[in-house]
């Protein structure tokens, strides 16, 4: 398994669609996403903790007028989305290796049109990790663009009670909000894509929660 790993980091030094430390512009890539990456001046949707990139790719193929961004930390993951998109030959996909907390670095203010959210660690035990702790909350809001939206997929009813409390701060407008995506007149706000973990928790009858809403 660690030689497998090992490969794949190896690997993704090639991949251009994969912006990592090893990479020349990778600390100056917050001026660079539409001109240098994207070579347009598409709208920017990212996804947080994006995995292999399922959702994300999901999303490009869709919408192919919007660019998007997967951000993991973890090289593994990114290396089958980043191939995977070159393979489909998709020009609008794009990941980037970083902790979710850094984000201020490799983006501008008002430079992301969307953000997604689907099924990240509930970190029970510490609730500064949430992705919807205000800590990260603050960092979304100056980064999207004034009518920016969050979007918010998970299974766990407790990490969406979590984030319903997080938002009580703030003054938002277009809430969506529903502990039943499936069965609720939201469904459509997915896209109809459903990344592996959601595939798996619908089998086994799990309810899937699902938030959406922007900052005023």
């Amino acid at each position: 398994m660690a030689r497998t790993k090992s490969k794949k980091y190896q690997a993704i030094e090639h991949l251009q669609n994969i912006i990592e430390p090893s990479k020349a512009f990778y600390q100056n890539v917050k001026d660079l996403w539409q001109t240098q990456v994207f070579s347009n001046n598409n709208p920017i949707i990212v996804e947080l903790g994006c995995g292999s990139g399922e959702y994300t790719l999901g999303l490009a193929r869709k919408y192919p007028e919007h660019n998007y961004i997967g951000v993991d930390i973890k090289g593994d993951r990114l290396y089958k989305g980043a191939n995977q998109a070159l393979l489909e030959k998709l020009p609008n996909v794009a990941f980037l290796r970083t902790q979710i907390e850094n984000l201020a670095t490799f983006f501008l203010p008002n430079s992301i049109q969307a953000i997604w959210i689907t099924f990240p660690d509930p970190q029970p035990e510490n609730p500064r990790k949430q992705l919807t702790s205000s800590r990260f909350l603050d960092i979304y809001r100056v980064l999207l663009v004034s009518d920016g939206k969050i979007q918010l997929k998970t299974d766990s009813w407790e990490f969406f009670e979590a984030t319903t409390n997080s938002l009580k701060k703030y003054d938002i407008s277009e809430p969506i909000s529903t502990t039943d995506l499936y069965n609720s007149p939201f469904l459509p706000a997915q896209n109809g894509i459903q990344t592996h973990y959601e595939t798996k928790y619908l089998k086994q009858n799990k309810a899937i929660c699902f938030m959406a809403w922007s900052f005023k």
